[in-house]
């Protein structure tokens, strides 16, 4: 469906800067753009204005500071920051709700000793990053949250500071109307082909048949990354993978929050309010899936995420599913981090992709980031130069063990 407040045709026949996708990663980086005084022209073309099948609109919408290189710690404590002081950071606009992070935490559960010392030297990278990162014991867990059973748990890793669900969904609709307000223009439309010279990609051909000549271009295409630099001749190693989600209620709710939990079959379940939760998870199976796939299976719930729940948690026994859905994840395929930042070769085309889950919660770090490059052709706050494209030519890797 097409959003009567995005035109189809752009005013103009150039632009300084051309973002391929207006989700949350191409609007949080379309408005600091704005916030950081860029004084060229944006466009922002996005083929669904509806959002229905993106990725933004699927979230879990939580956050966690949990990770175990510094760098992504760093990057959700400014998001943190930026949710809880919203308001602040969008000029004291007293249209802009006031928001803050819900912190019932994340909780990692181990049930081997390999992974309990996962959970211990992580816990040293975060504390140097400053998060409140807490281990527990199994008798520790369940004086905390008696409704766990815990028999097979060597150790749990919980934080309850800044860890929870924040309102993506209104972070997002916010950088987007400020970002327009100020002067972004937004087009309902497709990306189709993209004209390269030895500067880099000289413009953008749309499905409509408009050719926009450009300045720079910034993927943020989400699971469509690969296919988006692939128009520049670029390879990209994204691709969409299936991620289904339920919203249940307990029949016997639980006597406090539930924070994320993370089991160990990697099914995770969280507090969802009023005697409901929603719980996540993928087959065993996980392979790439087309763009339009977002057809469920059925037959997860009851042969595998249900079971897993209701032996974690016995008050899960009876529950009623309310909804379900499955969504996409856009996976970096070499190490499940983000590829930010300009391609080698075609140094104009900006990569702002491959976030592999936990891009929402980078959202506010990363459009920052982005912009900043834009803007000076450098970071100047956070050094977000790990996350570059050269890593993906040398096959080198970010370990992060902390990934859902």
């Amino acid at each position: 469906m097409v959003s009567p407040t995005f035109d189809t045709v752009p005013s103009r026949s150039a632009y300084d800067v051309v973002i391929v996708g207006g989700a949350i990663m191409g609007s949080s980086t379309a408005w600091w753009l704005t916030e950081l005084g860029f004084d060229g022209s944006v466009l922002v073309v996005e083929r669904d204005p509806s959002y229905e099948k993106c990725s933004t609109a699927h979230t879990n919408s939580c956050m966690r500071q949990q990770f175990s290189t510094e760098l992504n710690v760093r990057i959700s404590q400014f998001a943190a920051d930026f949710v809880n002081n919203i308001r602040e950071r969008m000029g004291g606009d007293d249209r802009v709700p006031e928001l803050s992070v819900r912190s019932f935490g994340y909780l990692y559960l181990a049930d081997t000793e390999d992974f309990a010392n996962v959970l211990r030297q992580n816990i040293k990278v975060q504390h140097a990053a400053g998060a409140a990162t807490e281990l527990l014991s199994a008798d520790e867990i369940v004086a905390r949250y008696p409704f766990y059973n815990v028999d097979d748990i060597v150790l749990g890793s919980i934080n309850t500071v800044n860890e929870g669900y924040w309102d993506g969904a209104a972070v997002f609709e916010w950088w987007k109307r400020q970002a327009r307000e100020r002067g972004v223009e937004y087009v309902s439309g497709e990306v189709v082909e993209m004209a390269r010279s030895a500067r880099g990609v000289e413009s953008v051909t749309l499905a409509s048949g408009a050719v926009i000549s450009c300045g720079q271009v910034v993927n943020a295409s989400g699971p469509r990354a690969a296919r988006t630099a692939a128009m520049a001749g670029i390879k990209v190693p994204v691709e969409p993978r299936k991620r289904f989600s339920w919203v249940f209620k307990a029949e016997n709710p639980l006597d406090r929050d539930l924070p994320l939990t993370i089991d160990p079959s990697g099914v995770h379940c969280r507090e969802n309010g009023g005697g409901t939760y929603q719980a996540g998870g993928h087959a065993d199976v996980d392979p790439a899936v087309d763009f339009g796939d977002f057809a469920m299976d059925y037959s997860l719930w009851e042969n595998h995420v249900w079971p897993v729940l209701a032996t974690r948690i016995p008050a899960f026994e009876a529950v009623k599913v309310q909804a379900e859905w499955a969504g996409h994840y856009a996976v970096n395929t070499l190490d499940h981090n983000a590829i930010l930042g300009p391609h080698p070769d075609v140094p104009n085309f900006i990569f702002l992709n491959g976030f592999s889950g936990h891009g929402l919660q980078q959202s506010p770090a990363m459009g920052r980031g982005t912009a900043e490059w834009l803007i000076h052709g450098a970071y100047q706050s956070l050094d977000l130069s790990p996350f570059a494209y050269e890593r993906i030519v040398k096959n080198d890797p970010i370990l992060e063990t902390a990934v859902i």
